[in-house]
């Protein structure tokens, strides 16, 4: 229990309080990223995995709950919403969302990316090579699923899979005792084009190394003439598709879509109904409302 308290204290809260470093050096850089983290909601101890998403200007725009935490870590983490699933048009001149780890596997949760139009997908992913019995096989999910996802999306891929080192592996040890189930190890970057082509990497291993690419938009046009999976390819008298973007958790809606302000950046206390949150996106309630009655 120790252990997970203090890994709720180290978690963050979503908001320039804890993320003014990171936003500061996307201002600097003019860079926009999507940043994984455990996030805790603000004056709790609620935890999610999520990805932020932080424009080139250094405001945060939003943040994607993982809609189900995988097998031991529905320990630690809760389940996210739908009204977090989402893309995002503000980053950039295209339309961007992501999804962490085994969600990726969840075809509801991609579909309803694709239906929103997603044109470059971020996936984030642990470094499951490190933990035993998946050696051989997790490298190989990794690559697959986001090639599954990249051509049946019709979507640029941006992967990444982070690294275990001695400093991880001394924190296990010193608070939960010997384990032998992760090692040093981990780390798969890639880009993928929409066609499953290496624009970028894969990169492996403990070495640092910047992956990039250039991604032309203008490339997915072949590629949606033969199948657009929002569009011709969709067949929806045939198979129904519906999403619940219903808020389930009270500071869903700031979460989802932040206020462009950043003097309003501040995150969400708790403690009223979503309509009465200052410096919440109205148009994010009218949109999930106008979603939800569809």
């Amino acid at each position: 229990m120790g252990a997970l308290a203090e890994y709720a204290d180290q978690s963050v809260t979503v908001g320039p309080e804890e993320l003014h470093e990171i936003q500061s050096a996307c201002r600097q850089h003019k860079m926009a990223i999507v940043l994984g983290v455990s996030e805790r909601v603000a004056r709790g101890y609620t935890l999610f995995n999520s990805q932020v998403y932080i424009n080139a200007e250094g405001r945060i725009i939003g943040v994607h709950r993982k809609l189900q935490p995988t097998y031991v870590e529905r320990m630690v983490w809760a389940q996210g919403g739908g009204h977090t699933l989402r893309v995002y048009d503000s980053l950039g001149d295209f339309r961007i969302g992501g999804l962490c780890c085994w969600e990726n596997t969840m075809n509801g949760a991609r579909q309803a990316l694709i239906q929103d139009g997603e044109e470059i997908h971020c996936g984030a992913w642990p470094a499951l090579s490190t933990m035993a019995g998946f050696e051989p096989a997790a490298n190989a999910q990794i690559e697959a699923l986001m090639k599954n996802h990249a051509l049946t999306g019709q979507t640029f891929v941006i992967c990444a899979s982070n690294y275990v080192d001695d400093t991880c592996l001394n924190w296990m040890r010193d608070h939960l005792g010997e384990q032998n189930l992760v090692k040093a190890g981990g780390g798969w970057s890639a880009i993928i084009h929409p066609f499953c082509l290496f624009l970028a990497g894969p990169h492996e291993g403990a070495t640092e190394k910047l992956v990039e690419a250039e991604i032309d938009l203008v490339q997915m046009g072949p590629v949606k003439v033969w199948i657009d999976s929002s569009g011709h390819y969709k067949r929806p008298e045939v198979i129904n598709f519906s999403i619940d973007r219903k808020p389930i958790w009270t500071d869903d809606v700031n979460s989802a879509a932040w206020p462009l302000e950043e003097e309003d950046q501040t995150p969400f206390r708790g403690g009223k109904e979503h309509g009465n949150v200052k410096g919440v996106n109205q148009e994010g309630i009218k949109r999930s409302q106008q979603e939800d009655s569809s």
